[in-house]
């Protein structure tokens, strides 16, 4: 699943690559960003589980956390899979009457190097 932040990410920079990018998730669920996400998203920023200064970063877990993704797939290490945030993320969207996605990398959720070979 994917929200239109995420379309608008994927859209950005080399027009060829963005257009690679934007072929690969054409067939995902678009998750809309609500009044719901929004006002999320704002408690994130303003109870400091995500600065001020990356709103767009709280959507992402907002967008998550509403529609009930369970996985939050991210390289974002800084602000959204970052240990030392993760219990106020999780309380914060607990005190909205979310669950909180599971935040992890790609390599997280497949269980190491994506490129392995699992046939041993």
């Amino acid at each position: 699943m994917v929200s239109e932040l995420v379309l608008g990410e994927c859209a950005g920079g080399d027009p060829t690559a963005a257009q690679e990018r934007l072929d690969e998730i054409d067939f995902l669920p678009l998750l809309d960003i609500t009044d719901e996400v929004r006002d999320l998203a704002d408690e994130l920023t303003s109870r400091g589980a995500v600065p001020a200064t990356e709103p767009r970063d709280a959507v992402h877990i907002a967008v998550a956390a509403v529609h009930g993704v369970q996985y939050l797939v991210t390289w974002n290490f800084k602000h959204i899979a970052n240990a030392t945030l993760r219990g106020r993320i999780e309380s914060i969207c607990r005190d909205a009457g979310v669950e909180p996605p599971i935040i992890c990398t790609p390599e997280e959720l497949v269980g190491g190097d994506a490129d392995a070979d699992d046939t041993d």
